[in-house]
């Protein structure tokens, strides 16, 4: 277990989140010139939900699922203006209320969420357990559950969080090689078979990958993780030039760049500080947040 490599995680994700999040804002004439935003970069309920797993994981050394959904809901409390989609406002109020999650996320849209909020958490979890992918993808699950009790949403988890404790490695796969190991910790489903079809487009093939895969237009599980995977695979080694080809798809970019940001923070030279010093800092509560 690496409380290291999580907090190394944890760090591309939030960088990668606010920086995804300004251009929901800022003109596209930005991406196409490589030009970065002014600061600061506000992150968003991508990098809140993912301080109480690594908060969790620090305290616990694994993902307890009733003081995980006990601390979601208190961060929710505090800055609900994070931009929480409506199901997990509707979910984290019930539970800040007393509600069991158990049964509170299943109800959600009739059968529990299938949307990506599993995933864009899940980096640092395998940050945690580096190099031990199927120990990271049964956490990842665990961590995802409490809010997505759709299998899809929880496969979303599983396959980022998987993926990420393969880039912890020294000798870490790349491109093809890196997308067909993550898929053997992929349950069956939707997930899955998006990032199958990843496996057959080309490096250089952006426009193919966006239009086949999706960028989270949809905002599930299904259409944000393959398009992620495909993109940090092959930049495994440039954490700055697999943010800008994950934001060029649009889409939910807070999201994909938080996935992508969280993965290749792991493989790459590091996350670059000019773009640190432009994230609106973390708060304060946990001494090793000011490590990141």
């Amino acid at each position: 277990m690496s409380l290291e490599d999580a907090l190394l995680s944890l760090q591309g994700l939030s960088v990668g989140d606010a920086f995804g999040e300004c251009f929901f804002s800022h003109s596209y004439e930005l991406v196409e010139r490589r030009e970065l935003p002014p600061p600061p970069w506000r992150w968003t309920d991508d990098t809140y939900m993912a301080l109480s797993i690594v908060e969790t994981l620090e305290k616990h050394g694994g993902v307890d699922q009733d003081i995980l959904a006990q601390a979601f809901a208190l961060r929710y409390r505090q800055e609900s203006w994070r931009g929480y989609g409506g199901g997990a406002r509707h979910l984290l109020s019930q539970i800040s209320k007393g509600a069991d999650w158990r049964k509170a996320a299943p109800a959600l849209f009739n059968g529990g969420s299938f949307g990506n909020g599993g995933a864009m958490r899940a980096a640092p979890v395998g940050g945690y357990f580096a190099g031990q992918p199927a120990l990271a993808a049964v956490q990842a699950r665990l961590s995802a559950e409490i809010t997505h009790a759709h299998p899809e949403g929880q496969a979303g988890a599983m396959a980022v969080a998987a993926a990420a404790a393969f880039a912890a490695l020294p000798d870490h796969p790349c491109g093809v090689e890196f997308i067909q190991a993550v898929l053997d910790f992929v349950p069956e489903g939707l997930t899955r078979q998006g990032i199958q079809q990843a496996l057959e487009i080309p490096a250089e093939a952006f426009e193919q990958a966006v239009e086949q895969l999706g960028t989270g237009v949809m905002i599930s599980a299904q259409d944000t993780v393959p398009f992620c995977l495909w993109s940090a695979a092959h930049h495994l080694d440039d954490y700055e030039a697999a943010l800008w080809q994950t934001v060029a798809g649009l889409g939910d970019r807070d999201t994909t760049c938080a996935i992508v940001g969280g993965i290749v923070a792991l493989s790459a030279p590091g996350t670059p500080a000019e773009w640190v010093e432009r994230r609106e800092p973390l708060p304060e509560g946990m001494p090793m947040w000011s490590l990141i």
